[in-house]
């Protein structure tokens, strides 16, 4: 998850740093991202769920099986869910970098000039920048290249992207989709389930949100507080409507 990297001058050729300057950046964000997604909803949902089933007085077997059911039914519509995604941001990016090579060939000077304003952004003067600008203009793929990140702030998507996106959100949702119905079918009773399946989602929630904190640098209690009052929330909400209706 983590690399170390040399950092190397790409605009200006033929200068590096006397010294290569190592850094470590965390780079999976998108897989943490699908995992967060996938883990989330498969922690609240069946749980929700479950314990709804358990406040209309239904019986053990009916939960496991409303459960099971739901659990594969969320686990393919939310990986379809991400495979569509992702497909769609590979095909905005193939749109765009299309849209950015027929530019360069018919409207130059325009596109010229907006590789001068990204440097003006960053306070070069006109005289430093006209070397650079010839540079990059040069060649078409690194111009198209240079426009798709610095003007649109596109990167290019993994081609393995969409599968890799579906498999990720399909198996995290299954993997906390469990937690909460494991009590059921180990228990047999329906009370007995819902007390330590309530237990065990609060503890898979706070810890996920926990771990999910200290991926994205946010601070850890509250992370887990947060995530184990959205799942809290939900349940109590099924619970409560079903007792009502039941």
């Amino acid at each position: 998850m983590f690399h170390s990297f040399r950092r190397v001058c790409a605009i200006l050729p033929g200068i590096m740093p006397s010294t290569p300057h190592i850094e470590k950046h965390f780079t999976a964000s998108e897989a943490v991202r699908d995992v967060v997604i996938g883990m989330s909803d498969g922690l609240t949902v069946p749980f929700a769920l479950a314990a709804g089933l358990s406040g209309a007085a239904a019986a053990n077997r009916i939960v496991i099986t409303a459960g099971l059911a739901e659990l594969a039914a969320g686990a393919i519509a939310m990986g379809l869910g991400g495979y569509l995604a992702a497909r769609a941001d590979r095909e905005h990016y193939q749109t765009e970098r299309a849209r950015e090579f027929e530019e360069t060939e018919t409207k130059p000077v325009q596109e010229r000039e907006e590789v001068a304003e990204v440097f003006r952004g960053y306070g070069l003067s006109e005289e430093a920048m006209q070397p650079i600008l010839d540079h990059i203009s040069a060649d078409r793929t690194r111009w198209v290249d240079f426009m798709m990140r610095f003007e649109l702030g596109l990167a290019e998507p993994d081609p393995r992207r969409a599968r890799r996106s579906a498999l990720t959100i399909a198996g995290a949702y299954i993997g906390g989709g469990l937690i909460p119905l494991l009590p059921y079918m180990l228990t047999g009773t329906v009370r007995t389930g819902l007390v330590i399946s309530a237990a065990f989602t609060a503890a898979a929630l706070f810890g996920f949100g926990f771990v999910k904190a200290r991926v994205t640098a946010m601070p850890l209690w509250r992370g887990g507080l947060q995530t184990l009052a959205v799942g809290g929330l939900a349940a109590t909400a099924a619970f409560m409507i079903a007792r009502l209706i039941a």
